[in-house]
């Protein structure tokens, strides 16, 4: 399927895999990657698949920033509706009801780093560079980097690369926690796809719910938390699923899962 020429879908058994395709622009995101982002996300949403692979067209980039040539012009309220628009499509994936994996093939910086952060879990090749080079330019993050960076690697280290402006190696990204796992650029996809097997191998109400609880948990109390995972731990006894499994495992069978 494809929406518009800038942004490409397909499906790999129970997997899509979405493509920013602006290769000559190093994928770098305007405000019509943006709208087919959204309008693409939309149709993806009532797809029959468990995971979504999210990476970036060629080798050089995943998303090497939002379009500056874009940007340049725009005044207070323009710039405000870019804003609004970029991080109403990032929350989206963020709060995605499956698993989203970044596939980070090259450069993920300001706009692509936030990307990144949106998905669930990020793989990089050992090329990919990240930063948030935003403060060079005379602004700050505007597609939730202020916010998702520090969340995902402390407050302290976060400060450092927004406001110094610096670009880091995946090596680097690993070893403070930006990125999940690093491998070699020739096979990136082939680990992404390995892994998004495995977890479409699992019960997806079960991850679906995982998901939802450790997203929305993080902004509650440890003791609304806890109460929450206990709720929704009990609801998943209810499904289908659940039986499922836990026959599956006392039989010593493999579990076949039908999502109710």
């Amino acid at each position: 399927m494809n929406m518009l020429s800038c942004v490409e879908y397909k499906t790999e058994e129970k997997i899509g895999i979405l493509t920013i395709n602006r290769p000559k622009a190093l994928n770098a995101l305007n405000s019509e990657v943006l709208y087919a982002l959204e309008v693409l996300l939309e149709k993806i949403e009532i797809d029959d698949i468990q995971v979504l692979i999210i990476t970036g067209s060629g080798e050089k980039a995943f998303v090497a920033g939002a379009d500056i040539t874009e940007m340049a012009d725009m005044d207070t309220t323009e710039a405000t509706k870019f804003s609004e628009k970029g991080n109403r499509v990032f929350s989206k994936i963020e709060n995605f009801k499956i698993p989203v994996i970044a596939a980070v093939n090259g450069f993920a910086l300001g706009g692509g780093c936030e990307l990144a952060l949106s998905a669930d879990i990020r793989i990089a090749s050992s090329n990919a560079k990240f930063g948030q080079p935003e403060v060079g330019l005379g602004i700050i993050p505007g597609f939730g980097g202020t916010q998702r960076l520090a969340r995902t690697i402390g407050m302290s280290r976060a400060k450092e690369l927004i406001f110094s402006g610096k670009v880091i190696s995946a090596e680097v990204a690993e070893r403070i926690g930006l990125v999940n796992t690093v491998v070699e650029q020739a096979e990136l996809m082939n680990e992404t796809l390995a892994l998004a097997k495995k977890i479409a191998a699992q019960a997806p109400l079960a991850i679906e719910k995982g998901k939802k609880v450790m997203n929305e948990g993080i902004d509650m109390t440890i003791g609304q938390g806890l109460d929450y995972e206990v709720a929704s731990f009990g609801a998943l006894f209810s499904t289908q699923d659940q039986k499922e499994g836990m026959s599956a495992f006392v039989e010593k069978r493999k579990a076949k899962f039908e999502s109710r």
